[in-house]
């Protein structure tokens, strides 16, 4: 039996079937679009017909898999020269084709626009001259980093004579899964390359002639440089089906990544059987401390809020202490700036009649808006301020703005999420910000991978144990 769906939901579950981003199959949740479909019994030659394509499709995205499979042996034998050339290519590629992305970009950006895509995903679509250089420029950063294959983790020879070294190593086959984001297929692309891993990218209908574009200007390049084509693959032509066969082709991907909305995520955490690096929505929280200095607290909720509300590591919720005097100069800067303020009774009653806000309820404590929202509560101690992050945060980022040493090493020990930040924008929770070049995403689990997931979050480790006839007793 079928869960009903709230409006929100439902909203949610045709957008991400209409993207061809949540399983036909699972979870018990079914697009209202898709309600009125006949079932098996009724309609047996359709449903025959429908199997025989899923298998068909299968079949497709098992051979791209062996194809990765393939292509990932010939990577982990790449040096870092070679590997170092292959970025370098790709980044010169992507100036050289830039007209030919653009024009695949607009391309989908008119097809969101007349099918009403939020302005906010219409964001992470766009792909510009400036974004476009920027991706070059993480590429060329990439190239300068150090290879994390073969780097030595620990070792020590033991007393018997053998030496041990637990060494970094290729993951394989990375897969990911995402919506909307083109500028990820490059990143994954580019940080599979570097690790020494093959990768295949499931990128969503609204960015498909993009990606397109993106992945064939990416195969070209390698090629170019006696690298792997089948290093970087797609499954974007094979559907929604495609997506499902990904997540079940157990033994052929040996990890996947999801990175979008909290919808898409979900489902694939709980549909996968292949191992699966869970990222995470940002319900990110800044702190503004009784202590905190009204200058920087304005230039930091500035920053977090609307250099570009669209990403995750975008501030939603500000906690305010109620001695903060502060307050009423960052909210009118907030304000000035298009911010609707989602405000509780006593930030309220603390702001100026010239500041206009909107009542929050529990639902903005939970949102992620991705827009220019801030829901903004006030709270009497650092320990309330802890608690509500600890009832309302995803895990992902938060930040205290704090003049007290003190209050600020509680929060860094007392905030459990992936990124906590003392007296700086949450938008440096980015792996190209932290020095990684770029990343494949925010993990917000605790296994493995935690944070911006760089070159070496794309890595496992292997033991090495090298002896000279040794037997064990």
């Amino acid at each position: 039996m079928t869960e009903a769906l709230t409006p929100r939901s439902a909203v949610l579950a045709d957008k991400l079937f209409a993207e061809g981003l949540i399983p036909a199959d699972g979870p018990a949740v079914v697009s209202p679009a898709a309600s009125g479909r006949v079932t098996a019994a009724e309609a047996p030659d359709e449903a025959a017909t429908g199997a025989s394509a899923a298998a068909d499709v299968e079949a497709a995205v098992h051979a791209v898999a062996d194809r990765s499979r393939h292509a990932a042996r010939r990577m982990a034998r790449a040096n870092r020269a070679w590997k170092d050339r292959g970025l370098r290519a790709i980044a010169a590629a992507l100036g050289e084709n830039k007209d030919r992305i653009l024009a695949a970009n607009s391309k989908d950006l008119a097809a969101g626009k007349a099918n009403g895509t939020s302005a906010a995903m219409l964001d992470r679509l766009t792909l510009t001259d400036a974004r476009i250089q920027g991706l070059a420029a993480a590429l060329e950063n990439l190239a300068n980093l150090p290879d994390p294959v073969g780097n030595v983790v620990r070792g020590q020879t033991l007393p018997n004579g053998l030496r041990l070294r637990q060494v970094n190593v290729p993951m394989g086959v990375v897969a990911a899964i995402y919506e909307a984001r083109p500028n990820v297929t490059v990143d994954i692309a580019g940080l599979g390359l570097k690790s020494g891993n093959a990768v295949i990218l499931r990128g969503g209908t609204a960015a498909a002639a993009t990606n397109a574009a993106l992945v064939t200007v990416l195969r070209d390049a390698l090629e170019s440089v006696g690298l792997p084509a089948d290093a970087v693959q797609s499954v974007d032509q094979y559907g929604r089906e495609g997506a499902n066969a990904l997540m079940r082709a157990r033994g052929r991907v040996d990890v996947l990544i999801p990175r979008g909305g909290r919808d898409l995520i979900q489902s694939v955490v709980t549909n996968a059987k292949v191992p699966v690096i869970e990222t995470g929505e940002g319900n990110v929280h800044i702190f503004l401390d009784a202590s905190a200095d009204e200058e920087m607290a304005v230039e930091i909720l500035l920053n977090a809020k609307t250099q570009r509300p669209s990403v995750c590591n975008t501030v939603e919720t500000l906690l305010v202490h109620s001695g903060s005097t502060v307050l009423p100069a960052v909210a009118a800067a907030l304000r000035d700036a298009g911010v609707t303020l989602h405000v509780d009774d006593r930030v309220r009653a603390a702001l100026p009649a010239s500041v206009d806000s909107v009542p929050a309820t529990d639902e903005d404590w939970a949102t992620e808006y991705m827009d220019l929202d801030l829901a903004v509560a006030m709270v009497d101690s650092l320990d309330d301020a802890v608690k509500h992050i600890r009832a309302w945060s995803t895990g992902h980022t938060e930040a205290i703005l704090t003049n007290d040493l003190r209050n600020a090493e509680r929060f860094i020990a007392e905030v459990d999420s992936a990124a906590v930040i003392v007296n700086a924008s949450t938008r440096f929770t980015d792996g190209g910000e932290l020095g990684l070049g770029a990343e494949v995403g925010i993990s917000t689990q605790k296994l493995h991978a935690r944070g911006p997931m760089g070159l070496t979050e794309l890595t496992t480790t292997k033991w090495i144990v090298q002896g000279e006839g040794q037997i064990r007793a």
